[in-house]
């Protein structure tokens, strides 16, 4: 499965088997759990490295994962995909909800800019899939 970039993220948890596992089925990304002594961080590979251990894709760059706590901030993302309909399936396949914009359950057409849709993760943060102009199908 190809692995689908971000520009960056941090976002919470409650249960961080459940977060690991969604991201993987959906995007292809290799989740690393640290213990307690580094706060139960996972840490998310969203690229393919390097001979140097550096993303093979310019630009590209991995994140992170906390467990949720009183005040947490959530944060937005978006992450590119080459194909939103086939993100779109996977998404709720993996027990992801589709929030939508305009019309629920179907993606926003962004003039310039490509295919946007938002929805909610298995740990209920709020996330967003774009499909650029330049790769539609």
């Amino acid at each position: 499965m190809k692995m689908n970039s971000v520009v960056h993220f941090e976002l919470p948890y409650e249960n961080r088997d459940r977060a690991a596992d969604f991201y993987e089925k959906v995007f292809g990304w290799k989740l690393h759990k640290f213990g307690p002594e580094m706060g139960n961080y996972m840490t998310a590979q969203t690229d393919e490295m390097d001979e140097h251990d550096k993303p093979k894709h310019p630009g590209t760059i991995g994140g992170g994962f906390f467990e949720k706590s009183a005040g947490a901030e959530q944060a937005t993302v978006v992450i590119a995909v080459d194909e939103i309909n086939e993100a779109m399936k996977s998404i709720v396949a993996a027990g992801g909800k589709l929030l939508g914009g305009q019309k629920p359950g179907e993606p926003d057409d962004i003039p310039g800019v490509g295919l946007y849709i938002a929805f909610a993760d298995t740990e209920g943060n709020r996330i967003a899939v774009l499909q650029p102009k330049g790769e539609m199908k």
